[in-house]
């Protein structure tokens, strides 16, 4: 899976409409440009697919009255709703050690039910200690890396990996199950993205000939 996918579709959904400069800004001040492939071209490139696959519906706006060329905003359509609810579901899911996936869906779990979000969790652990145990058919780490040459540290890495993982998504569940955060439909949600406006301290400044449009 491309986080890309996930991040523009949940940060216009964050919006309801949102033209691509916002999603880029928002992104940024998310620092996805740092973990991801959220780049500009990416976003933008993204932004236009979905679209063209009727997972965003463009509306075209009116310039502003300082000038300037019309922006197109984009909403998600009922099939882009279902299409980000599945990939945040496979991504709180899928162990695979990168972790822009893994950090995108962690930035919108909120999204779904509490009770929801902590089965996909247990889920998730289950499936790191399944791929471990895959690993350790190969690898016995009591006998230490040096079985296998310097290549066993790459197996010695993956497990100390995916140990520190279930470690973490344990602790995840319990705080979740402890009440914290705010879950769909219990109240206000976490406003994660920058109000219309407001000065983003972590954008890169970079321009990008997709910023106009």
């Amino acid at each position: 899976m491309s986080a890309i996918r996930l991040l523009v579709l949940g940060a216009v959904r964050m919006h309801g409409r949102a033209h691509g400069y916002q999603v880029r800004n928002d992104l940024e001040y998310w620092g996805a440009h740092e973990w991801s492939n959220a780049k500009p071209g990416s976003i933008y490139h993204a932004l236009k697919q979905m679209a063209k696959q009727g997972l965003l519906h463009a509306h075209e706006v009116a310039p502003s009255t300082a000038g300037g060329p019309p922006r197109t905003e984009y909403e998600l359509t009922g099939q882009g709703t279902e299409e980000y609810f599945r990939l945040l579901r496979e991504a709180l899911v899928t162990y695979d050690q990168r972790g822009d996936v893994k950090t995108a869906a962690v930035g919108f779990v909120v999204d779904l039910p509490r009770a929801e979000a902590v089965a996909l969790l247990k889920e998730r652990t289950l499936r790191i200690e399944q791929w471990r145990a895959s690993v350790l058919e190969h690898y016995v780490p009591e006998e230490g890396p040096g079985q296998l040459g310097h290549i066993g540290e790459i197996m010695n890495m993956w497990v100390h990996t995916a140990d520190s993982e279930a470690e973490w998504t344990r602790g995840l569940i319990e705080r979740i199950e402890g009440g914290a955060y705010t879950f769909a439909d219990e109240g206000d949600p976490f406003v994660g993205v920058l109000a219309e406006g407001e000065e983003n301290p972590y954008a890169t400044g970079e321009r990008h000939p997709g910023d106009d449009h």
